[in-house]
């Protein structure tokens, strides 16, 4: 029996896809779903402490969101064309995969000019390929360092909020749309189910004795692009780049061994983790590239629960999800979540399904 791209729609109000976030990380709700009993609770995440014990390990991923979206006028005729950084893909020649938009207006051998609030050019980009419609290849006419490079990013660039926040990207979101643990540069969507750990919870695990793994998985556009296959078995996942420790293999598999609680906190830490299995079923160091695409029915290998955000109908995020909690009980829990008016998506509500 082929698992199909319709079993995963849902009636999602428009009013229901949160706009800002709470107004402390950790108040947003917890909606927890237990596979054995098919018991659903409705709870605050602040909550979530109370289902973890000491030798328990959760999963985070590390990566830091950069502002990918910049704003350049294109030489001649000043038109206003939108840069979306999607990956570096050589350093020494300043070399990036971008959408542009509008794209008809962009061909190679294009300049596009950047500049601050104040007029100054900072930065000067020259289109050398066609990659896609929309998707191009520039290289960035910049002859200082790598962190001055980065360094006038943060200048040019607004974080990459989600297209359909349908909303300009305001100061707060430079932070909010950032776990309080992002370390590594790299993504351009936030890895949102983090998203709800504050400095006080994150301390309250910690005091409780549950242990914490970081790995990297660097969130690309591809996360949240549909599926335009009707049976799932022909998708194919855009490739990220992902990096699982040894620092945190040795704290995962501790717990494993031990019969303690392995928690992925989020479908990209679930995809980093069963990316790097090993022959017995333990994790092991992995780094690379991953395009794992889950879906029901799947045999998972490491994480026994995970925490992840409310997603939208037909999406991969979604589909992973009904693998792990079962289809017939997620699409309960997404029914309970229309009619109590969860929040959804990246500023959303959080689940955690055990």
């Amino acid at each position: 029996m082929r698992t199909k791209l319709s079993q995963f729609k849902y009636e999602l109000p428009e009013e229901l896809i949160a706009q800002h976030p709470t107004p402390n990380r950790d108040e947003s709700r917890l909606m927890v779903v237990h596979r054995d009993t098919g018991k659903i609770e409705h709870r605050m995440f602040k909550d979530i402490l109370e289902y973890f014990d000491d030798g328990d390990a959760m999963i985070f991923n590390n990566t830091k969101v950069f502002p990918a979206r910049m704003y350049g006028k294109k030489e001649k005729t000043g038109a206003r064309i939108e840069v979306f950084l999607l990956r570096q893909l050589n350093e020494e020649q300043r070399l990036w995969d971008v959408l542009v938009d509008p794209a008809r207006k962009i061909r190679v051998g294009n300049k596009l000019y950047f500049t601050d609030p104040d007029g100054n050019d900072l930065l000067v980009a020259e289109v050398v390929d066609n990659t896609t419609s929309r998707g191009r290849t520039i290289r960035f006419l910049f002859e200082g360092t790598t962190q001055e490079f980065l360094d006038i990013l943060q200048i040019l660039g607004k974080t990459p909020l989600p297209k359909y926040l349908n909303r300009d990207a305001e100061p707060e979101d430079r932070e909010r749309y950032q776990t309080l643990y992002a370390s590594e540069v790299g993504a351009v969507a936030a890895p949102t189910a983090g998203l709800h750990f504050s400095h006080e919870l994150l301390k309250r695990f910690e005091i409780k004795g549950v242990n914490s793994a970081e790995l990297t998985l660097h969130v690309g556009l591809g996360t949240f692009r549909s599926i335009d296959v009707e049976d799932l078995s022909k998708h194919k996942m855009d490739a990220e780049y992902f990096k699982v420790p040894a620092s945190a293999v040795e704290v995962v598999n501790k717990a494993k061994v031990a019969g303690k609680r392995v928690c992925a906190v989020g479908t990209t830490s679930m995809r980093s983790i069963e990316t790097a299995v090993s022959a017995d079923d333990l994790l092991k160091p992995a780094e690379g590239w991953t395009n794992l695409f889950i879906y029901p029915p799947y045999e998972f290998s490491i994480a026994d629960c995970m925490i992840t955000n409310l997603h939208l109908p037909k999406s991969s995020l979604l589909i992973m999800v009904s693998a792990f909690g079962g289809e017939a009980l997620i699409r309960e829990a997404y029914e309970q979540a229309v009619k109590e008016k969860y929040r959804f998506f990246s500023y959303g509500d959080a689940m955690l399904i055990l």
